[in-house]
């Protein structure tokens, strides 16, 4: 299986950059910025994905990653409450804060709040002591989760953000770590989308300004430091059609301000969202041909896709598509199921589109002695 999702995934590479030469990407005034398109899984547009740039307090979505694993894990509970250290309390005072107090117990919940609607950085410091007990041991957790996902160009070196030569990442990794919070932690991501946030009779307001500007944004964070610039990451899903709903998540690093981060977010996802469309070629087990196979206990195999085959593609372009199926003829058997059995070309005015992975829906285990036999002959014969 992780093979094949490989082979889509390089599939789908292909196709995105075969869509890049069909319509021109939006000029971007950033470093750094990438597209995903969350519902097929594609990068649909990107410019200079895998530079490495400072994530400032981008930083705090992996702190809160860690935080919703250890939640589901019941290591900790939303409602408790832990002692505020005094090295979360001293975390650079002129930085962004939620206030907490060593004298004072936080929630959990509490501090989540203040970590991705407030941006606070005593909340990271706190919540990494709680998790893990303390700041250096909860950094390696981050470097260890980092690597599972394959943030190959990933490193971190604290909970929050603040400048650091050991705390790097791209654009390209970045929009795979927000993929992994909406999808692995829905209920908690939610926090994200709350515009404001009170703790000690303080109050302020998340830093995303699209969540008063375009209704269809729910998050997801900001950041800043002189070095990194103003960044974005930020999420929107909006009707798709026929097919449901669509989510975008776009990655913009490095712009000139606070305004042009959501002037620049919001652009690239209203693009997204008005040239493209997202639709299902075919379903997970859905058998798109039933070719013979020879000296197997049966004659035919089904042949199909082993998950939900999603694109993204221009607007206009879907109802052009014809598939060409290449088959890596004679099958014979035993034949495992998933075992890739040839590939399956999706072309438009000739040219090919993409190249999706075909594979045996279902077993078939070879026939008898016989049958292998007579097999054999008339294979020889044809």
């Amino acid at each position: 299986m992780k093979k094949y999702l490989a082979a889509l995934a390089t599939s789908v590479l292909f196709m995105t950059s075969a869509v890049a030469q069909t319509l021109p990407a939006p000029t971007i005034a950033a470093k750094s910025w990438l597209l995903l398109d969350m519902t097929s899984g594609q990068i649909i547009a990107s410019q200079d994905p895998n530079m490495r740039v400072e994530p400032a307090s981008l930083t705090k979505i992996m702190t809160a990653y860690l935080t919703f694993q250890a939640l589901r894990d019941k290591k900790i509970d939303i409602n408790q409450k832990v002692n505020v250290s005094v090295r979360a309390w001293k975390v650079d005072s002129s930085s962004s804060k939620m206030f907490i107090d060593p004298a004072v117990p936080v929630s959990i919940n509490d501090l989540l709040h203040g970590l991705m609607v407030q941006s606070g950085n005593d909340a990271a410091v706190a919540l990494a002591e709680a998790v893990a007990g303390d700041e250096g041991t909860f950094v390696t957790l981050m470097n260890r989760e980092a690597q599972r996902m394959g943030l190959t160009q990933t490193r971190f070196a604290n909970p929050h953000g603040l400048p650091s030569p050991e705390n790097y990442s791209t654009a390209q990794d970045l929009s795979t770590l927000a993929k992994r919070v909406i999808a692995d932690y829905p209920e908690f991501y939610k926090i994200d989308s709350i515009k404001s946030f009170t703790y000690n009779k303080i109050t302020q307001p998340n830093r995303n300004r699209l969540l008063w500007l375009d209704p269809t944004v729910d998050g997801m964070k900001t950041g800043h430091t002189e070095a990194a610039g103003y960044c974005m990451i930020a999420s929107a899903h909006r009707p798709n059609g026929n097919f449901g709903e669509r989510r975008l998540i776009s990655v913009v690093l490095g712009t000139a301000s606070d305004g042009a981060r959501t002037a620049e977010s919001q652009k690239l996802l209203n693009w997204g969202f008005q040239n493209f469309d997202t639709v299902r070629l075919y379903s997970k087990g859905q058998a798109i041909d039933t070719p013979e196979i020879w000296k197997g206990s049966s004659n035919k195999v089904k042949i199909g896709f082993a998950q939900d085959v999603l694109v993204t593609v221009p607007k206009g372009v879907a109802g052009k598509m014809k598939p060409v199926l290449e088959r890596k003829d004679p099958l014979v058997a035993p034949l495992a199921e998933n075992t890739r059995v040839g590939s399956l070309k999706m072309m438009v005015d000739g040219k090919p589109l993409l190249e999706l992975p075909v594979v045996a829906l279902e077993g078939v285990p070879q026939a008898s002695i016989f049958g292998r036999a007579w097999d054999s002959v008339r294979l020889w014969l044809k």
